[in-house]
């Protein structure tokens, strides 16, 4: 039995099996999760004493920053359990100082070993940023993925809105990257973390067609 099939069972995470977990076995576990999740082979998890367990404390093993979108509930596209992963959640999934001092929080002081960065198919937000959307605050959340639109190429006469999901899509996964990019160069206290071989920091897209996670990109 690997690491990631010990420590991957409907147990609520503790500190010792937090301590067994290195980035890498990190992603295993949400890969092994999201396997299960596409084949609806969930693990069958008592939630009600995993609340109990986790009252006095907790050990999630990793961090995600996902979108808002009601199709990306992110411990059930995982399959984990109550106090397995910390979630960061907001359209576009982008990170500003707040999101970046809930991940520090997240690593520096409760342990995670991994943070995801994950964007989506068929994304919303995105959709909106190529279309150059304004509405209320709306205007400046999505100027934040703009860098990320104005980065795809196009050939002549392709179509540089939500029209072309082609395009979404690429842009969706160019944020991805554009993001942590920006939580290297935005938190010195991540980046160290991350220099240190303390955490990873890798990026992931879910295609809202089939339920399957992708991973684009792992930091070493």
């Amino acid at each position: 039995m690997d690491k990631s099939s010990e420590i991957n069972n409907a147990a609520t995470q503790t500190k010792s099996s937090q301590g067994m977990i290195s980035g890498a076995t990190a992603v295993d576990l949400l890969k092994a999760g999201n396997t299960r999740f596409v084949s609806n082979s969930c693990v069958s998890r008592d939630l009600h004493a995993q609340v109990a367990d986790t009252a006095t404390g907790q050990f999630p093993f990793a961090a995600v920053v996902s979108c808002i979108d009601s199709r990306i509930p992110t411990e059930v596209i995982f399959d984990q359990g109550i106090g397995d992963i910390f979630n960061a959640r907001v359209a576009g999934n982008f990170i500003n100082e707040d999101i970046l001092g809930s991940l520090e929080f997240a690593c520096k002081l409760a342990g995670s070993k991994l943070i995801v960065i994950m964007g989506h198919t068929s994304c919303g937000a995105v959709k909106g940023a190529c279309d150059k959307a304004e509405l209320g605050n709306l205007t400046q959340m999505l100027a934040k993925i703009t860098p990320a639109v104005d980065a795809i190429k196009t050939e002549a006469g392709e179509a540089r809105n939500s029209s072309n999901l082609k395009f979404v899509n690429a842009v969706a996964e160019e944020n991805v990257k554009r993001t942590i990019e920006n939580v290297k160069s935005q938190s010195p206290v991540l980046n160290e973390m991350l220099s240190n071989g303390e955490i990873d920091i890798v990026g992931a897209m879910y295609d809202v067609k089939d339920g399957k996670v992708h991973f684009i990109e792992q930091a070493v």
